[in-house]
């Protein structure tokens, strides 16, 4: 049976009418790699987060706007584009009961970063204030930049993707400062900033990436990474 692989989603209020929304590319890109996507509305409470992640083998953190800078006690920046607290509050809820739980769980980009805050790690806010010589990642717009990354060869994101260098896209201006407690880095971009982290023990699939992967599919290493993440999720169904 496939895995169910469920997906946050995003939300809003505009003219005062809640609005749920998920681009299409990662529902694409879970079924193109053998999942079956699930939707996961943000919801109110932990006890409604935890029936609704109860449908799920896996769980795919999608991406977004910014998290508040107080989840790591430090002033929000004049360039942050703050998600929906009733977001912050559901990803974090289902990241957290998935941790706990040891689903497997593949974060992009704000998932990646609610991965490194939610074990107790920090972000870079603004990456363009950062003292030497940090490239334009894309600055969160929607114009994507591509650059080369260098994974550590003993990694987890390694062996998805056969190889310890290769090209991804970008579009963020926050990144992780700090991985957490028991994550590592696994991958960096050519200026140093932090491209991939993932659980350091051994045995565990908890990857999050800056790039965003389902959006270039048709490239190999990155259709892996959710190939990856579904081969997982079918290993701890149920039987």
């Amino acid at each position: 049976m496939r895995p169910r692989i469920a997906i946050t989603a995003g939300f809003d209020e505009r003219d005062g009418k809640p609005r749920v929304g998920l681009p299409a590319a990662y529902v694409e890109a879970v079924a193109a790699a053998g999942g079956r996507p699930v939707l996961l509305p943000p919801t109110g409470g932990d006890a409604t987060a935890e029936e609704l992640l109860a449908v799920a083998d896996g769980l795919l953190l999608s991406g977004g706007g910014d998290l508040d800078a107080a989840l790591w006690a430090e002033p929000l920046h004049p360039t942050a584009s703050v998600i929906h607290p009733r977001r912050q509050r559901a990803d974090l809820a289902w990241l957290r009961l998935a941790d706990a739980c040891g689903m497997p769980l593949l974060g992009i980009c704000l998932g990646c970063q609610e991965m490194a805050v939610a074990r107790g790690g920090r972000l870079i806010q603004h990456l363009p204030d950062e003292p030497g010589d940090v490239a334009d990642h894309g600055r969160g717009g929607q114009v994507r930049t591509r650059h080369p990354v260098t994974v550590e060869a003993d990694s987890l994101l390694a062996r998805i993707v056969g190889s310890e260098t290769f090209e991804v896209n970008s579009s963020h201006h926050q990144a992780v400062r700090e991985a957490g407690r028991g994550m590592r880095v696994v991958a960096r971009s050519p200026d140093g900033v932090v491209e991939a982290i993932e659980e350091a023990a051994a045995g565990r699939f908890f990857l999050g990436v800056q790039w965003h992967p389902e959006s270039i599919i048709a490239e190999p290493p990155h259709l892996a990474l959710f190939e990856a993440l579904c081969r997982a999720a079918s290993e701890v169904q149920p039987s």
